[in-house]
């Protein structure tokens, strides 16, 4: 699988990223040493890290805020290039940068579909749901390559095993009636991240992903495949995003498309990220810099106050847009 050329390359591996510190030994062999793959043809620009894990399926610490305790993620980095995204910070930990190495040097853990089977037959598994998407996106670009979610669902799907998909990426059609037979044999959820259609929002924040009008076309197309698919309105990002006029929008577009869901999140800037993205509004919208430093200058969270706020518009937004798709009480 070598594309153009190839030469080892030395990682910091020890320092791993917070959900996968459980304390179970090294993910990564002790060398750290893993082979570089140059992209050519429709992946010209990126390079793939080829890394052999030790362990898939992480655990997530007790101390987080997330409504899960089991993860998968089979790649770091994100060719997605959302300008917030909160993994970020991962590369750093890896010895590589935060900025335009995340979004084009992305590692491929090669035996994460083997791992996976092996890992789900282990005596000690308790078939728990898992979880994919929460750190970088499984169906970002390097899917289309590598085909390791899709290995990944059809192992789970095999085990009965409950899961769940978070991505931004059309490319999870493609998977479709693996996702279809896998919900016809345990509990499968899948959440299309769309936080605005305001296309010049769009553009500017998450240049690497399919255009959010695709994203609604996904999500209906899933529901009408059988598969519950709700949207994370996520990030609403202060002062590009939030006017009631385009949350209203893309309220109005995830009803029309049959979400199940829809669950609004404020942006949030964790330490890292937060001085990247304000970097890159100090340039793109240096007037909302100064509110944005008095804002989350030292938090990584706004106010509950404020998301408590944000909830209760897009609940009325959702409950308005569904009486004007079905008057007479329908879905």
């Amino acid at each position: 699988m070598q594309e153009g050329g190839s030469r080892p390359v030395a990682l910091r591996w020890r320092l791993v990223e917070e959900e996968e510190r459980c304390g179970q030994g090294e993910l990564f062999p002790e060398r750290g040493v893993l082979d570089r793959h140059v992209g050519t043809g429709e992946y010209r620009g990126l390079e793939f890290l080829h890394v052999r894990a030790k362990r898939v399926i992480n655990r997530v610490p007790a101390s987080s805020r997330m409504p899960f305790r089991w993860t998968i993620n089979p790649y770091r980095g994100c060719s997605h290039a959302c300008t917030y995204c909160f993994a970020r910070p991962s590369h750093e930990w890896l010895g590589l940068g935060m900025g335009e190495d995340f979004e084009r040097r992305i590692v491929v853990k090669v035996n994460a579909v083997e791992r996976t089977r092996a890992e789900l037959a282990s005596r000690r598994w308790a078939g728990e749901p898992i979880a994919m998407g929460t750190n970088t996106d499984p169906y970002q670009r390097a899917e289309g390559k590598y085909r390791l979610t899709r290995g990944i669902v059809e192992a789970l799907a095999e085990a009965a095993n409950p899961f769940s998909i978070l991505t931004k990426s059309t490319l999870i059609l493609g998977d479709l009636e693996r996702l279809a037979e896998a919900s016809r044999r345990t509990a499968v959820r899948v959440n299309l991240s769309i936080g605005t259609l305001d296309e010049g929002v769009w553009r500017e924040t998450e240049p690497g992903t399919p255009h959010p009008c695709q994203r609604l076309a996904a999500v209906r197309r899933i529901n009408e495949a059988g598969i519950p698919c709700g949207v994370l309105l996520a990030p609403v990002i202060p002062g590009l995003s939030d006017r009631p006029e385009q949350l209203e929008e893309v309220v109005t577009g995830c009803v029309e498309a049959g979400a199940v869901s829809i669950s609004p999140i404020l942006l949030h800037l964790r330490p890292g990220v937060r001085e990247h993205y304000l970097a890159w509004l100090a340039g793109a919208h240096p007037e909302l810099l100064a509110a944005y430093q008095a804002a989350y200058g030292g938090r990584a969270y706004l106010p509950s106050r404020d998301q408590a706020a944000l909830t209760g518009l897009v609940g009325r937004l959702e409950r308005s847009a569904r009486r004007r798709a079905w008057p007479s009480g329908g879905p």
